[in-house]
């Protein structure tokens, strides 16, 4: 009797436990619906720990690499159509398309589309994981403004893509809306930058509901033909340039050969917006001297405290 007291109380745990990991399986697999937003990647080019830094911020980051620190990118899924697509190829484009795709619920590795901003290293040299070395990928639909699809074209390796079709350029133009299903779109724009071999761009991404600008990589504010308090004033969420805190941070550099908004100024300039718009503000493309990467940092605190907010590794947006 006693055996079998046990035997039925482990079958009772058995059942039990088996209704719960079906119940489990079942929600992970549940289909997803509307269109969504994924942060991919938060940092600079350069990544993070960076080649060469001998400061404090990467030499633990050698030892014990942090795997949410990835290259500057971005993921937009339409779950009713089915369709993913890429903002940025980077160096860690891999992990990142792997993500996307287990946020897609689909069965290919490739993404339905990429987007490109421009033609910095962080930004596309990811489309070398496409090639014949690596993926093989066949016709990987990539929108690109006319000087990068231009640069793509007429120089190796990447005319190699090209040429095997790895890859298909589809050609966009500035401020001119691309219908990717019919619940997404997106509408290139230019933005003032080192453009030594492409033209940069920035995108609106608009859902059914609500829409958000991406603009990693930008020269200071004041050079834009646009003004940026409009422009946030005009969506939903707002991804902006934040590669510099400050300008202490970059002590061995022409800090004029890189200019980009330090968050400092940006906050100033934004510092009368209501509470309400300065929510929408998500800074990223952090250089790996920010300490806005490190969630404890005085920095990153006083941000937070200001109504801002600091893009998140695979946080998801609604759109």
């Amino acid at each position: 009797m006693k055996v079998k007291g046990h035997l039925l109380l482990f079958m009772f745990f058995a059942i039990a436990c088996s209704k719960k990991e079906k119940k489990a399986v079942l929600h992970a697999s549940a289909p997803k619906s509307g269109v969504s937003l994924y942060i991919l990647g938060t940092a600079q080019d350069g990544g993070s720990p960076h080649i060469g830094c001998k400061k404090e911020c990467c030499s633990i980051l050698f030892e014990n690499p942090d795997h949410e620190r990835k290259v500057v990118s971005l993921g937009v899924v339409d779950h009713e159509n089915s369709k993913s697509f890429l903002f940025e190829a980077t160096p860690d484009m891999p992990s990142q398309l792997r993500l996307l795709k287990e946020h897609s619920q689909k069965d290919e590795e490739a993404p339905d589309g990429i987007f490109l901003t421009h033609a910095h290293i962080g930004h596309y040299t990811g489309l070398m994981y496409l090639g014949r070395e690596a993926m093989g990928a066949k016709a990987v639909v990539l929108y690109s403004m006319p000087k990068m699809k231009s640069f793509l074209e007429n120089n190796g390796p990447w005319n190699q893509l090209v040429d095997l079709k790895n890859i298909l350029i589809t050609e966009i133009e500035n401020e001119k809306r691309v219908q990717l299903t019919s619940n997404l779109s997106v509408i290139p724009f230019t933005v003032p930058h080192r453009d030594e071999y492409s033209e940069t761009v920035g995108y609106k991404i608009i859902g059914n509901h609500k829409s958000a600008l991406f603009i990693p990589d930008i020269d200071k504010w004041s050079k834009w033909e646009k003004s940026i308090v409009e422009e946030i004033s005009k969506v939903d969420f707002a991804f902006l340039d934040a590669t510099f805190h400050d300008g202490k941070e970059i002590n061995n550099r022409d800090i004029s050969e890189i200019p980009h908004p330090f968050v400092i100024e940006s906050t100033k300039l934004f510092e009368r917006l209501p509470d309400k718009e300065k929510a929408k503000i998500h800074f990223i493309h952090f250089n790996h001297t920010n300490p806005l990467l490190n969630d404890n940092s005085d920095e990153f605190n006083n941000l937070i405290n200001q109504g801002f907010n600091v893009a998140q590794f695979n946080k998801k947006i609604d759109l």
